[in-house]
C-alpha cells in the first residue's frame, strides 16, 4: 500500500486526551484492554474457521505473548488472530469509537452463537496512550493476499500508515513508554498486573523479557536406541555418578484458560476447588463450604462463592467477591451485583451479560444487574435452607462461623431474611442448638415469650449458674451482629422480647416473701441503699435488696436490658458511659447472705464502708470490668482484708 498521513477521525479534537487521561481509573488497565483485543482477535479467527470462511493451519497454537523489555523501555503485545487489512485498521483505528467486536458479532450473528467476543466498545485499544508517548501496531489480515500494515501514532490526533513486513497473520502492538510508566517494562510488575487482570482469560498468555538469561532445568539423559534398559541411558562422570543433562525451560502460560467456575459442579472435585480457593485468595485456611452458581436463562451466570472460615467477631471480617466479563477481570467488590451482606464471602462471578459501561469498569441498566444481584441472593439462601433441612449436623457444625454473615444478611436483606426465618439457630446453655420456637418454649411456663442470653460466659457465669439451678434456659450470643440482630428479630416477632441474663432479677430465682416480712424487707432495703450510697459516695447509686433462692450470692449487678442496649449503641458512635452508677444499672444484695446481715447490722463499724465497697466491687467484676482505678482500689483492699484475718 501507499504510505499515507492523515488525522484520526474523531468528533472533537478535546475527546482523545479525555480518553488517554480520564477513560480508566487505574493506568495499569490497559494491559487488560490489549490482551482482551488479541483474546477477541483469536476467537474471531476460531469461528471463521468453523463457519468454514477460513482453516486453521495444522499444528497451530493460540497465545498471546507480552514482552517486557526494560532496557528499550517499550512493551509489546501479540497475538495470532485474526489480524487487520488496511481498510479495517482505518476503520477500527483511526476512526474512534467504533466497535470492531461489536461489527463482527453484528454480521455473524445468525451463523454461530459459540463462544463470547470480550471486546464491547472498540476503545481498549487508546488505553495504551495513558502510559506511552508512541504506539505502533504491525498486523496481517487472515483474508488471502493481504498485505501487512504498519500504524503508528504519538498520542496526538496524527497517524502514519504504510507496509509492514510482518509475515504472520495476526497483530502486533508495541507500546514506547512515556518516563512515568516505565515501571511496566519491568517483567515482575508486569507479571503482577497482568495476574490481576488475566489470570482465568480463555486464551493462553506468555510473558518474555528478551534482557534475561536462558533458564534451563536439569532432566534425565535420554535411554540409547539400542537398549531400554535404564543402565544404558545413564551417563557417568568419573566418580560414578550420574550426569543430568540440562534443558531449556519450556515457558508457561501466566494464566489458567479453564477456571473451575467454568465447569459443571459434577465434574469438580473438593479437591479442585479447595486448590482454587487457595491459589485465587492466597488463603490457606480451608473454607467451610461453596456454591458452584451455573445459570444460563435468563442471563449468563458462573461463578463460586466461598464461605470462609471466620475466626473473629464481625466486625473484622472482610471478603473478596472478584468479578469477572467473560473471563476478564473486572473489579472486586462492585457492590451493585454482589449483595452487600455477600461481600463477607470469598468468591469468583463470572457474568458475560453484565451491561458495563464503555471503559468496562462501572455498570449500567440497574434493573438487569437488580435481577442478577436477587438471584445471587436466592441462591445463598437455597444453599444454607438446603444444608439446614439435609445435613443438619454440618450446619450446626459451622454456625458458629457462618451466624454472623447470616444475621448481617437478615438485617441488610428483607428476602434474604424471609428465607432464612426458619433456619436460624442459638446454641442454648447446654451446648445444643435450638430455633427461636424452641427457646421461646423453654421458658413458656415461668418467662412466657421471653428468651434470655448470654453474651460473655466468664463473666455472667454467675447468673448462668443461678439460672442452671432454676432450670432456666438461655442463648449465647457472643458476635457484635448479634445486638442488631435481636432488636431486628423483636420487631419481626412483637411479642417476644430478648433479655441478657444479667439484665434483671427473675421472680423464679428469688425466695417468695411474706406478706409479714414485706415490710421489714422494705426497711432493711432503705437502710442498706442509705448505707451504700454513703460509702461509695454516690446519690444515684440505685439499691435492691433480694432475699435470693441461692444463698452463696451476696451481692451481683443488673442493668435494664433497656438502659445497655443504649449504652452499647453509644459506645459504638465513640460515646462511653459513665463506669459508676451508670443509669439502668443496679446494686442487688442478698439479705440471705450473713455478709449483708452483717452489714445490716454493724451499720456504725469502723470497716463497714470496706465491706459496702468490696461487695460491690465483687458485685461489678461478676458483671464485667472495673475501671483501672477501682481495679487498683480493689486489690489494695482486698490485700488489707486478708492482712485483718492473717491477725
Amino acid at each position: 500500500m501507499a504510505f499515507k498521513q492523515g488525522s484520526l477521525s474523531i468528533n472533537s479534537e478535546n475527546i482523545f486526551p479525555i480518553i488517554k487521561k480520564w477513560l480508566y481509573s487505574d493506568h495499569d488497565i490497559f494491559f487488560r484492554e490489549l490482551v482482551s483485543n488479541g483474546c477477541d482477535a483469536i476467537t474471531k479467527l476460531k469461528k471463521l474457521d468453523m463457519m468454514g470462511e477460513y482453516a486453521i493451519p495444522e499444528g497451530t497454537k493460540f497465545k498471546i505473548e507480552v514482552i517486557a523489555d526494560s532496557e528499550n523501555k517499550t512493551l509489546t503485545f501479540t497475538d495470532n488472530g485474526i489480524g487487520m487489512d488496511a481498510d479495517e485498521v482505518e476503520e477500527y483505528i483511526n476512526q474512534i469509537a467504533f466497535s470492531g467486536a461489536q461489527d463482527f458479532l453484528e454480521k455473524y450473528k445468525d451463523k454461530t452463537n459459540e463462544d463470547q467476543i470480550i471486546g464491547h466498545f472498540g476503545l481498549g485499544f487508546y488505553s495504551s496512550f495513558m502510559v506511552a508517548d508512541r504506539v505502533t501496531i504491525d498486523t496481517l489480515s487472515w483474508k488471502p493476499g493481504a498485505t501487512a500494515v504498519h500504524w503508528e501514532s504519538d498520542g496526538g490526533t496524527d497517524f502514519e500508515m504504510s507496509d509492514s513486513d510482518k509475515t504472520e497473520i495476526g497483530t502486533t502492538i508495541t507500546l514506547y513508554l512515556n518516563e512515568d510508566s516505565y515501571e511496566f517494562c519491568n517483567e515482575f510488575r508486569a507479571r503482577e498486573v497482568l495476574m490481576k487482570y488475566c489470570s482465568f482469560m480463555p486464551v493462553e498468555i506468555y510473558l518474555t523479557n528478551p534482557n534475561a538469561e536462558p533458564e534451563y532445568e536439569e532432566v534425565e539423559p535420554e535411554k540409547s536406541e539400542e537398549s531400554d534398559t535404564e543402565a544404558s541411558a545413564e551417563v557417568v562422570d568419573e566418580e560414578g555418578k550420574t550426569v543430568k543433562e540440562k534443558k531449556l525451560k519450556e515457558p508457561t502460560p501466566i494464566n489458567d484458560t479453564t477456571p473451575l467456575w467454568t465447569k459443571h459442579p459434577n465434574d469438580c472435585t473438593d479437591e479442585e476447588y479447595k486448590e482454587f480457593y487457595r491459589n485465587v485468595f492466597m488463603d490457606y485456611k480451608e473454607p467451610l463450604f461453596w456454591i458452584h452458581l451455573n445459570m444460563d436463562y435468563p442471563f449468563n451466570l458462573k461463578g463460586i462463592l466461598y464461605f470462609p472460615k471466620i475466626n473473629t467477631e464481625y466486625d473484622s471480617i472482610e471478603g473478596t467477591i472478584k468479578l469477572y466479563n467473560n473471563q476478564v477481570f473486572i473489579a472486586d467488590n462492585i457492590k451493585e451485583v454482589i449483595p452487600e451482606f455477600l461481600m463477607l464471602l470469598k468468591g469468583v462471578i463470572d457474568c458475560p451479560d453484565l451491561p458495563l459501561n464503555v471503559s468496562r469498569s462501572a455498570l449500567q441498566n440497574d434493573g438487569f444487574v437488580k435481577k442478577i444481584s436477587d438471584y445471587i441472593t436466592k441462591k445463598v439462601a437455597d444453599k444454607l435452607s438446603g444444608m439446614c433441612k439435609t445435613d443438619r449436623e454440618s450446619y450446626e457444625k459451622y454456625w458458629d462461623d457462618i451466624n454472623p454473615f447470616i444475621k448481617f444478611g437478615c438485617l441488610k436483606d428483607e428476602k434474604f431474611a424471609n428465607k432464612m426465618n426458619d433456619y436460624i439457630i442459638f446454641k442454648n446453655l447446654e451446648g445444643k442448638y435450638i430455633t427461636l420456637p424452641d427457646a421461646l418454649k423453654e421458658n413458656e411456663e415461668k418467662h412466657k415469650n421471653t428468651v434470655f442470653y448470654v453474651t460473655d460466659e466468664k463473666e455472667q457465669s454467675q447468673y448462668i449458674n443461678m439460672f442452671k439451678k432454676e432450670g432456666i434456659d438461655a442463648v449465647i450470643l457472643k458476635h457484635n451482629i448479634d445486638a442488631p440482630f435481636i432488636t431486628h428479630l423483636e420487631q419481626k416477632n412483637k411479642d417476644v422480647k430478648f433479655l441478657r441474663i444479667d439484665a434483671e432479677v427473675t421472680d423464679t430465682l428469688k425466695e417468695e416473701v411474706k406478706e409479714e416480712d414485706a415490710e421489714t424487707l422494705k426497711a432493711n432495703s432503705e437502710a442498706l441503699t442509705e448505707l451504700f450510697k454513703k460509702a461509695l459516695n454516690n446519690d444515684k447509686l440505685d439499691v435492691k435488696v433480694e432475699r435470693l433462692k441461692d444463698s452463696s450470692i451476696a451481692s451481683m449487678m443488673t442493668t435494664s436490658e433497656e438502659s445497655r442496649r443504649m449504652q452499647e449503641m453509644m459506645k459504638m458512635y465513640g460515646m462511653a458511659g459513665m463506669d459508676l452508677g451508670t443509669p439502668g444499672e443496679t446494686l442487688v444484695l442478698n439479705i440471705n447472705h450473713d455478709l449483708v446481715q452483717y452489714v445490716l447490722n454493724h451499720k456504725d463499724a469502723d470497716n463497714i464502708n470496706t465491706f459496702c465497697e468490696q461487695l460491690y466491687d465483687l458485685a461489678a467484676l461478676a458483671h464485667g470490668t472495673l475501671t483501672p482505678d477501682r481495679m487498683t482500689q480493689f486489690i489494695t483492699r482486698s490485700n488489707q482484708i486478708m492482712m485483718l484475718l492473717a491477725k
